[in-house]
């Protein structure tokens, strides 16, 4: 296991700059999640601490080492990619030790490693198989296994389960972090898909446009957002945000009052923000009228739209509401947003 540490790390392809200084200590041990929309530039930044891609200026270290110079077999990391990448002549066993194989390791010791990754993956049964017969979830358990069975200091995961269905994913998803609390070693993985980056992450790095918008554990990033950006990318259904000004302790905007516990200045421009389990169907609040109800079993979400704004509900158990209903929409002053609406910082 090791630590791993970006120092005003940057990178240019050409004149387009990527990455713009990026700073960033992973501990020994940690799950560290890069999530963000296609194009911050987290995929790259996994790539140069893999020795992928060429760093323009910065320094990336590995257990106190800087390793910038040095080449991707030397830096004792394995990465797992989106596409498996696995050779389709090999079978299950002749996959995940290749790596040793290459490494000119005795056969007992490629063996023994190849046993162990497979005992941890439930891969046993499928060690003379070809990947062309194993599934979409059993090949990336494989691509795991090669991972596992070098024995590295830090595992990268790129994007790992992108090409996964929708229950595969939510499985994989716990079989990666049992993996890690199991073996304890040091992983970052990238996802665009905020609820894997919520779900499996010791701690988070929101990027965009090749900077880190905020770090913190998920529940941090979810209860207080740094700016607006963090706090739409961060949560599914994404929270509520309109346009208000502040006036007499209150928010006005689309046409109502709007309680927070928040301050600003008397007469700022401000970005409401609530998230949709804080807001409710009340007897009195903002008149709105339901559009959409979804029901999804133990809770239901429902779109309202008010002051020519469509608004995310989101409510426990099942709702007897319908599209057309006239409603009122309450929210949680205590569990409001408050943004500056020039900077989208929080207030």
């Amino acid at each position: 296991m090791a630590s791993v540490g970006f120092r005003e790390v940057k990178k240019d392809f050409g004149k387009t700059k990527v990455l713009h200084g990026i700073s960033l200590d992973i501990a020994d041990g940690e799950f560290m999640v890069l999530v963000g929309p296609s194009g911050c530039g987290k995929s790259t930044l996994l790539r140069m601490l893999a020795g992928l891609e060429d760093i323009t200026a910065g320094a990336i270290a590995i257990d106190g080492r800087v390793v910038n110079d040095l080449d991707s077999k030397d830096r004792d990391i394995a990465m797992v990619f989106q596409s498996y990448a696995l050779y389709p002549h090999m079978t299950v066993r002749e996959n995940m030790g290749f790596s040793l194989r290459l490494r000119k390791e005795k056969a007992s010791v490629i063996a023994e490693g190849v046993r162990r990754a497979a005992k941890i993956l439930n891969l046993e049964p499928y060690l003379e198989r070809y990947p062309r017969e194993l599934s979409g979830g059993q090949r990336q358990r494989v691509a795991m296994g090669r991972a596992i069975v070098r024995d590295p200091k830090v595992f990268l995961f790129d994007e790992p389960l992108s090409n996964l269905d929708a229950k595969l994913r939510v499985a994989m998803r716990s079989e990666i972090k049992a993996l890690h609390q199991r073996l304890k070693t040091t992983t970052v993985y990238v996802t665009h898909d905020q609820v894997e980056a919520m779900t499996m992450a010791d701690r988070i790095a929101v990027m965009n446009e090749g900077r880190i918008e905020q770090l913190g554990e998920p529940l941090e990033l979810y209860d207080r957002p740094a700016n607006l950006f963090v706090a739409q990318f961060i949560g599914s259904p994404a929270m509520n945000v309109f346009d208000g000004v502040w006036r007499g302790n209150f928010v006005e905007g689309l046409g109502g009052r709007w309680a927070c516990n928040a301050r600003a200045q008397e007469g700022q421009a401000v970005k409401y923000g609530i998230r949709p389990e804080h807001l409710a169907l009340a007897a009195s609040g903002m008149p709105a009228e339901i559009e959409v109800v979804e029901p999804m079993g133990a809770e239901t979400e429902i779109l309202a739209r008010a002051g020519g704004q469509t608004f995310n509900l989101m409510m426990h158990g099942r709702a007897s509401h319908a599209p057309g209903e006239r409603v009122f929409l309450a929210a949680d002053a205590a569990h409001a947003h408050l943004f500056d609406a020039a900077t989208g910082r929080r207030l």
